[in-house]
Parts: C-alpha cells; sequence; structure tokens
C-alpha cells in the first residue's frame, strides 16, 4: 500500500518522500488509521517494522490541524525507557515533522537539567522523555502537563522490566483523564496486558505479527561452546569472516567492558555501551559506530531498544538475555525494513535451558552449528547395566551429588545394646598395661 493512501496531509508526505519513504509497512497501515478514531490502541510488532512512524505521523498531523501560531505547550508526551531510544524516536518527529509550525524536545538524564528546563520556558508541542528525567521536571515545577491530548508508551515491555512502571505511574498524576493513550510494545505479555488495562480505555487491539516470532529476513545461528571459548570464538567468527560492522550483546556491564578490552586489543577496533556510561560516551560510541569508524560495538540489554542503524547485518548475543523477550529486540537490531541480517548466538553447555525457552519464544527450533575446537566436549553416560564393576566409585544421584555409603549393618535384625557394650568401649581405650595390672586385681 502507498504511504499516500493513509490520509496524511501533504507537508508530512514530503518529509516523507525527503526520507524516500514511499511504501506503508503492515503496522503502519492498521496504526495511522486507527490512531485518527481517537480510540485508546494495544500495538503490537516486530521490531524495525516503522512502528514509530506509525504513532508520531497522525499525531503530528492531528496537532497541526488545532495549533495556533505562537502558542506552544506540551500537547503530545512520549515516553519510552533508554536515552537512546527517547534520542531515535525524537529524531523521528524532528524529521517528519520539519515543514509543521510544531516544536519538539527530548527530555533524558545525564542531559543539563537547567539547559532543558530553560527550553521547556521557551514552548514545546510534543515530549519524547525518559520517565525518571521527566519526573524530575514535574518536581521542580518545570513543566506543566495539564493539556497533554496524547500520551503513547513506546517499548512499554521494558518500561516493565526496567523497573520503571512506579514513576509511569506518577507521571499518570499529573496528565488529565481526557487524553488518547497508544500503548506500543515488540511483545504483549501478560504484564503488558495488565499495564494495558491500567492504562486504556476499551483499547483497540492491533497485532500485526505473531508475539515472538522473529523477522522473516534475519537469519539466526546458534554455536555451541565452551564457555572459557567464548571470547576467542567472537573474535574468530569477527575476524575470519571480514564481519565489518557487528553489534555484539552481553547481559553484564563488566562482561562487556571486558569483551571490549579484549577485542581491542585482538585488532577489532571495539566501543562499549552500558548503563555505567555518560550519556556523552554512548553518543560518541554510537556516532563511531555508525560512521564506520568503529567495528564492533557491545552492548548491554539496556541498548537493544534504541538503537537503530538500518544497514547492520551482523548482531552476535555473547549469551542469553536475563528476559527471554530480550533476545526478539536483540536480533531486531538487523534485517530492518526489509533488509537482511544475520543473528548469531554463542551458547555454552550452562545456558541450554535458557535456550529452550527462546525457542518456545519463538515457536520453532533454532539452526546450530558447530565449529571444531570450540564446540563442547559430548559425554555419553552409560545406561542399563554396569559393565565395569569400578564405574559404581564415581556414580551420581539423581540430583548430581556423590551417593553416601551406607551406615546402616547389613542384617535386617538390629543387635540390642547392653552394658557390657560400653565396658568394651572404656576397656579398648586403655593402654595395654592398665588392663593387666585390672585383672590382676580381680583374681586377688
Amino acid at each position: 500500500m502507498s504511504i499516500e493512501t493513509l490520509g496524511l496531509c501533504t507537508e508530512l508526505l514530503k518529509a516523507l518522500k525527503d526520507k524516500g519513504y514511499q511504501t506503508a509497512t503492515p503496522i503502519q497501515k492498521s496504526l495511522i488509521p486507527a490512531i485518527f478514531t481517537r480510540s485508546d490502541i494495544m500495538a503490537g510488532a516486530q521490531t524495525g517494522t516503522g512502528k514509530t512512524a506509525g504513532f508520531t505521523l497522525p499525531i503530528l498531523q492531528e496537532l497541526s490541524k488545532t495549533h495556533t501560531e505562537g502558542q506552544h505547550y506540551p500537547k503530545a508526551l512520549i515516553l519510552a525507557p533508554t536515552r537512546e531510544l527517547v534520542k531515535q524516536v525524537h529524531a523521528s518527529v524532528e524529521a517528519y515533522g520539519k515543514y509543521l509550525p510544531l516544536k519538539s524536545m527530548v527530555l533524558y538524564g545525564g542531559a543539563n537539567l537547567t539547559s532543558q528546563a530553560n527550553r521547556l520556558k521557551e514552548g514545546v508541542d510534543i515530549i519524547v522523555a525518559t520517565s525518571g528525567r521527566l519526573l524530575e521536571h514535574i518536581q521542580k515545577k518545570n513543566i506543566n502537563l495539564e493539556s497533554v491530548d496524547y500520551l503513547v508508551l513506546d517499548e512499554a515491555d521494558t518500561i516493565l522490566d526496567m523497573g520503571f512502571v512506579h514513576e509511569v505511574s506518577q507521571i499518570l498524576q499529573h496528565l488529565p483523564s481526557r487524553r488518547q493513550n497508544i500503548l506500543i510494545s515488540a511483545t504483549l505479555s501478560g504484564s503488558v496486558k495488565r499495564l494495558a488495562e491500567q492504562i486504556l480505555h476499551k483499547p483497540k487491539l492491533i497485532e500485526v505479527d505473531s508475539m515472538g516470532t522473529s523477522a522473516h529476513t534475519v537469519e539466526q545461528i546458534i554455536y555451541p561452546v565452551e564457555k572459557e571459548k567464548k571470547l576467542e570464538l567472537l573474535s574468530y567468527l569477527i575476524g575470519s569472516r571480514n564481519y565489518q560492522q557487528v553489534l555484539v550483546f552481553a547481559r553484564k556491564k563488566e562482561v562487556s567492558d571486558e569483551l571490549d578490552k579484549e577485542l581491542n586489543l585482538s585488532g577489532l577496533k571495539t566501543a562499549v555501551i552500558h548503563g555505567g556510561k555518560s550519556s556523552g560516551e554512548r553518543t560518541r560510541a554510537l556516532e563511531g559506530f555508525k560512521t564506520g569508524k568503529i567495528r564492533v560495538l557491545v552492548a548491554t540489554d539496556i541498548a537493544a531498544r534504541g538503537l537503530d542503524i538500518p544497514t547492520l547485518e551482523v548482531v552476535i548475543n555473547y549469551d542469553i538475555p536475563h528476559v527471554t523477550g530480550d533476545y526478539i529486540h536483540r536480533i531486531g537490531r538487523t534485517g530492518r525494513a526489509g533488509a537482511k541480517g544475520l543473528a548469531i548466538t554463542l551458547i555454552s553447555p550452562q545456558e541450554m535451558v535458557a535456550l529452550k525457552d527462546v525457542e518456545k519464544l519463538m515457536g520453532k527450533a533454532i539452526t546450530q552449528e558447530k565449529l571444531e575446537g570450540y564446540a563442547p566436549t559430548v559425554i555419553t553416560t552409560q545406561k542399563g547395566a554396569r559393565k565395569n564393576p569400578k564405574d559404581i566409585k564415581k556414580a551420581d544421584g539423581a540430583f548430581g551429588k556423590k551417593k553416601k555409603k551406607s551406615t546402616t549393618f547389613s542384617s535386617s535384625k538390629k543387635r540390642k545394646t547392653t552394658k557390657r557394650d560400653g565396658f568394651k568401649v572404656y576397656d579398648a581405650a586403655k593402654p595395654k598395661d592398665a588392663k593387666k595390672s585390672s585383672k590382676r586385681g580381680k583374681r586377688k
């Protein structure tokens, strides 16, 4: 479907043409007309399918219709979980609305609070913010949200996973009761639906792709590997296959820092972004990666939702994410906008259970390939009768603990203890000379 058939104004179509967009994606075909109806919406679709344009375009158009020249105050609020994501969404708002008289700004932690407050005083129509930084401005009375007509919760599942739901609840208390609520999520889990019940009123459900499926253009491969050889295999894959732009995901900040250090030592220009890095450091690392100055970017899951690199071909999961649903967000960084992508996951024997959870979410088994020298050694366990009697020495119990030798008597009937048994123990502990003198005394 041509994007011109969705009822967008001339200014928006001109901005879309500047970006080379002509065809609407499935989520845009459903989401844009639905927002025009002013109903509350709960929408789910995979990452990289055009959700941001799907909710920003109709909001921009509706706000431009009622805009009064010279009057700028918050009419739309878009909340997202990470600073990378709010910057990405705000960039889209600015790009799509560049021919409209609306003003927008982005609020996130790590940036100068006073500078943001001064910008808010100048007037703004659309605010894209992280919940924590927005609350700071609310508490300092730098912003008034009583005129907000549109509330968007982008990546609602991540907002829940990262524990920001309490902050969102506080923000809701400062919004008018009459507004349009739009909840966007890559996965519509039970917790997301419960959040929707609290915020949305008789929402329209838009679910373009079945949740838990990845983009059809992304090839997924699992490489089983010993835990101790993961780093070596990571370096080998990037170097031997000449990957020029690779995004590597790791669960922990400490692990990502170690990967950054070791990959640089092996000659691969690498940078890292995670929650412990300042906003400036994360921005410089991401820009260097996009421009090709940095070959490998290592990131934790906090950045998984906010990275938009259209030409990214390879994503490597150094480990399975803590939250199973994050796997979809990770691999969704490649294969965007119909392009082909490759998602590689390194799996140690200790992660096999977590892999089953991912495959259950995806609804299919992921292809596994074994590389000689890296794949774990398979130890076959003997079943049935024991051929070698000596094997009993190392036999394990059902829960992995070694069997303890029985301390009970082999006879079925236990002998009754007598008073004489106590004397036997006493006599056994005596020196031999003492025992002899004791016997002579009794004869006398």
